[in-house]
């Protein structure tokens, strides 16, 4: 079984991963980046702590599936006996009373379908990253689980002593467990329950009929766009680049990082896939997000912010948990936050372009944001030909990397379209002459003539993948020679098999035995400029062999086993699978 055979719930505001026996193995309170209360994903077999588990004596398999067009999970068990039973997870979240409702609550229903199914419920949550168990207290109809920074309470309509417990018992009619904040369910577990999942249902076949999706591979890209929505935090806008911590990017590579914040250079991948999937709302809260960030920062940007908008990353390791299948380390933080990445200027300005060309929004851009983002524009301007650690973020070297002034670049461009849009002609003089020289210089001292393509950084002789964007960010058009030379070069040099590597050279962790999804959907979308368009679509269809069951993507995969690794529900891919599948699609004019 793979591990990363996972199952993504949530509301925008709590989110769990169950595994195919309908266990919750990570869950994080109050927020994707908090302290885990479920964390079994990292603690590997034991003595089951960590972990929300509806057990199935006699055990003999199972079957997982989303409802259609939904976030809700269903897990059906069965037994050796011919007893079946059905769990239904979901976070609950509808409008009422004029807001959207989505507490912080899991809602699991648990029916048998066959025969005489014994199970057992075994709630065991953790705290201070599997150190701490809570105290437990208990009533008529709850169980309350008592952490130092958190209580949790269990309503339920099922045996209270069973759950203390854990005592196995006959499965003979529908349960329900509401998982939540210490406050009282005023209705019967079960009708709470239903009316939840009605709603949130209801909710979500909404959400989904209105979105903008591409005729051919619709399942899948409403799968991502659904797994993208929930990797939103409501409260502040940001979007997590993946909801776990420390899964290796390939078997015991000590490449485990922690992903549960918001990388600004995500921002034009993510608002592209919103943007073109007509996700307004969300996109417009994401936009803010960064934009907050941008004013609010004297001086250099991050690479790298807490769903606060906050950059407090100490990185530090967790001796209480062994990790994934026990590779370690298991890492909280993320040092890559004090690095100087060059990149982010352009990628906030890239993002924030949306804001003034976008007449959809309810709060579009105007001059006086115009002017905040011109600081931006100015140090990018400054820093482009400087060396940084890289969009790979490096950390054992810098150098002056070409993705790097390229964003620099795309920072200074964008501000002289805007200031044309804006009719502020003087501005946009200003800044399409910065933005021409900076590209003199790029294109003078990034590019390799000997072999013919551009390379990863000033004077060098290493490709990575980013230089499959130079025609996606405009630098370079799709039918400059010298763009079909890189995207030639990178396939000589960082393919294998059907896959593209970041880079291949070695860095302080040694060389990487990985692929790094989205780089392939980049290579993809290089194809697709290039008009291989056939190429493209048939190694897109690849990568969606590579999914999951359920149709999610963790950040890297091994070429060869084809096996998924890496942090999980990755962002990057799963948008990265949305965009090639837009550009790549059939119009809908076609198919009828």
């Amino acid at each position: 079984m793979n591990d990363l055979n996972l199952g993504l719930i949530g509301n925008c505001n709590v989110s769990a991963l169950v595994d195919q026996r309908g266990a919750m193995v990570w869950s994080c309170l109050p927020r994707y980046d908090a302290d885990p209360v479920f964390c079994a994903l990292l603690r590997g077999e034991g003595d089951g702590r960590g972990a929300f588990a509806i057990e199935l004596q006699s055990f003999a398999r199972s079957e997982q599936s989303y409802l259609r067009n939904t976030a809700i999970l269903v897990t059906t068990l069965y037994d050796a006996n011919g007893g079946a039973v059905e769990i239904t997870d979901f976070a609950p979240r509808f409008a009422q009373f004029g807001r959207m409702f989505y507490p912080q609550t899991f809602v699991r229903r648990v029916r048998p379908l066959a025969g005489n199914p014994v199970i057992r419920a075994r709630l065991a949550p953790t705290h201070d990253y599997g150190a701490g168990v809570p105290n437990v207290t208990f009533g008529s109809n709850h169980v309350r689980y008592v952490a130092p920074q958190w209580v949790l309470r269990l309503t339920t309509d099922a045996s209270i002593t069973a759950v203390l417990e854990q005592t196995p018992f006959v499965l003979e009619r529908d349960l329900t467990f509401l998982l939540g904040p210490d406050e009282t369910v005023v209705e019967a577990p079960g009708d709470a329950g239903g009316r939840f999942f009605g709603e949130t249902r209801r909710y979500w076949h909404d959400w989904v009929r209105f979105l903008g999706i591409p005729f051919e591979w619709q399942e899948a890209v409403i799968r991502a766009a659904i797994t993208l929505k929930l990797s939103a935090y409501d409260d502040t806008g940001a979007i997590v680049a993946a909801m776990t911590t420390s899964i290796p990017e390939s078997p015991a590579s000590g490449r485990n990082w922690d992903y549960r914040y918001c990388w600004l250079r995500d921002a034009y991948f993510v608002v592209t896939a919103l943007n073109r999937l007509s996700v307004t709302n969300t996109m417009e809260r994401y936009l803010h997000y960064i934009v907050n960030i941008a004013a609010s920062q004297p001086g250099r940007l991050r690479p790298v912010y807490r769903l606060s908008g906050r950059a407090d990353l100490e990185e530090s390791t967790i001796p209480a948990l062994p990790g994934f299948r026990g590779m370690g380390p298991v890492r909280v933080g993320n040092a890559a936050y004090k690095q100087v990445q060059n990149d982010v200027y352009g990628s906030a300005v890239l993002a924030a372009t949306h804001m003034f060309f976008d007449a959809r929004l309810d709060r579009p851009g105007n001059e006086a944001l115009f002017y905040r983002l011109e600081a931006l524009g100015e140090i990018a301007r400054t820093v482009y030909d400087q060396p940084d650690a890289g969009i790979w973020e490096l950390r054992g070297r810098e150098r002056v990397h070409t993705f790097s002034a390229v964003m620099c670049w795309v920072a200074c461009d964008r501000l002289a379209r805007v200031a044309q849009h804006l009719k502020l002609p003087a501005r946009a003089e200003y800044w399409r002459t910065q933005a021409d020289a900076m590209h003199r210089v790029i294109g003078e001292r990034a590019w390799d003539a000997a072999e013919n393509t551009f390379v990863e950084s000033f004077g060098g002789l290493e490709l990575d993948a980013s230089l499959l964007l130079l025609s996606e960010l405009g630098f370079l058009a799709a039918d400059d020679p010298r763009f079909a030379g890189t995207v030639a070069a990178v396939e000589r040099r960082l393919k294998r098999g059907d896959f593209i590597f970041r880079y291949t050279q070695e860095d302080d962790l040694g060389a990487p035995r990985s692929a790094f999804l989205v780089c392939t959907f980049w290579y993809i979308d290089a194809l697709a400029a290039l008009g291989r368009r056939e190429e493209a679509r048939a190694l897109f269809e690849t990568l969606l062999a590579c999914r999951n069951p359920l149709g999610l993507l963790s950040e890297d995969i091994d070429p060869a086993t084809r096996a998924l690794w890496g942090n999980f529900p990755q962002t990057y891919s799963m948008v990265g699978l949305i965009n090639s599948a837009v550009r790549l699609s059939k119009g809908w004019e076609e198919a009828f």
